[in-house]
């Protein structure tokens, strides 16, 4: 199993933009404004920039640009799954529950509120990651039932993360098995139906 963020390279590319950028900065300054400016200022600038850096990517809004960046450039890259999604609970009985999702994902985390007609479950853990080149959502969650006489409960799932053809459109589809600790087991499907992570799709 591969993550799909590997920190210590992320770290390290960090760490080689900021040299370079500080270096073309300060001969920038150097040869345009201030010919005596001091080599010792490389220090400062480095600081400033690897501080720009590192709030560019954990700032939402521009990993995810990046990150659709990448995804054109190489289709195999781990798919961005914010956004609205819909599906349905396949119970042991053969049941199906209607449920309705919000994930909302990041550099750092990946969280999951799933909605359902007699529950709410919200993420204990997330674990985007890669295995022999299939792409796969390890999930965690506690599960609270409509009816406050019910005690809450938790439960697990491994995710296929696949790109599913739709009427005339490819969207993203999530699917697996769960377990929870009340020794049941179902099948689940999410369909992602748009990318905006703030739309309510709670049945209560």
């Amino acid at each position: 199993m591969v993550r799909i963020i590997r920190f210590d390279s992320l770290l390290k590319n960090v760490a080689y933009a900021t040299v370079a950028l500080s270096i073309g900065i300060y001969a920038f300054v150097q040869a345009t404004w201030l010919p005596d400016y001091p080599l010792f200022k490389v220090v400062t600038i480095s600081t400033i920039v690897s501080t720009f850096l590192v709030t560019l990517l954990v700032h939402t809004s521009f990993s995810r640009r990046l990150w659709a960046l990448i995804g054109r450039i190489n289709e195999s890259v781990y798919p961005d799954l914010n956004g609205t999604w819909q599906g349905e609970i396949t119970l042991e009985n053969g049941k199906t529950i209607d449920i309705g999702a919000v994930i909302r994902q990041s550099l750092l985390s990946t969280e999951i509120d799933i909605h359902g007609e007699t529950m709410k479950s919200v993420t204990l853990e997330t674990t985007p990651s890669m295995e022999a080149g299939q792409k796969k959502l390890y999930y965690v969650y506690r599960a609270d039932p409509k009816n406050p006489a019910w005690p809450s409960y938790s439960g697990s799932t491994i995710f296929d993360v696949r790109r599913a053809h739709g009427k005339d459109v490819y969207h993203l589809e999530l699917s697996g098995r769960y377990f929870t600790d009340r020794k049941t087991v179902g099948r689940i499907v999410l369909r992602q139906l748009g990318t905006d992570n703030n739309h309510d799709v709670s049945f209560y």
